[in-house]
């Protein structure tokens, strides 16, 4: 970001925007030894609610199941490489014909033999509360370029800016 400073109003929007155009991350439980894996987000924009798709019969889907919900970490990097998110909320089983309709596309009936109607399709839900946000206005170059530019003039390089961000 430069000499200013970024604020977590930035960031979010930064990080929304981002997400609608390249919108695969990992998802994981929050907790020890478990793994995140990727995962192709569906951003709803009038609530800031992120849905994913997965089967019935995978350890992700499984274990969010139990008690309802669970903690979860959903880790983002954009493609242009500008924005990277660690954003911490809740996962659930959700059951709404809605979305899945909504969001339903070519990639995701690949994945359902029997369409949207498919036993195993399983809709999560993950409410985000808080995150950290990493915003880097100039990507790839502007980074190579920081690097080159504080081993010759032996300074620190200008990564960008990083907050904290409250999302509920």
């Amino acid at each position: 970001m430069g000499d200013k400073t970024l604020t977590a109003a930035e960031a979010e929007k930064e990080f929304w925007d981002h997400l609608k155009n390249s919108n695969t991350g990992m998802l994981g439980l929050d907790q020890p030894g478990y793994h995140a894996q990727p995962m192709t987000a569906f951003r709803e924009e009038e609530t800031g609610t992120i849905w994913f798709f997965t089967r019935d019969d995978t350890d992700l889907a499984r274990d969010v199941s139990i008690g309802g919900g669970q903690s979860a970490m959903f880790h983002y990097g954009s493609k242009d490489q500008k924005v990277w998110a660690c954003i911490h909320g809740q996962l659930s089983v959700a059951h709404e014909r809605e979305k899945i309709d909504r969001y339903w596309n070519p990639i995701l009936a690949a994945w359902y033999p029997g369409g949207k109607d498919d036993p195993h399709l399983t809709l999560l839900r993950f409410d985000a509360d808080e995150g950290r946000i990493w915003v880097n206005e100039g990507g790839f170059l502007n980074f190579a370029f920081e690097i080159a530019k504080a081993n010759v003039t032996k300074t620190l390089p200008d990564s960008g800016g990083v907050v904290d961000v409250s999302l509920n």
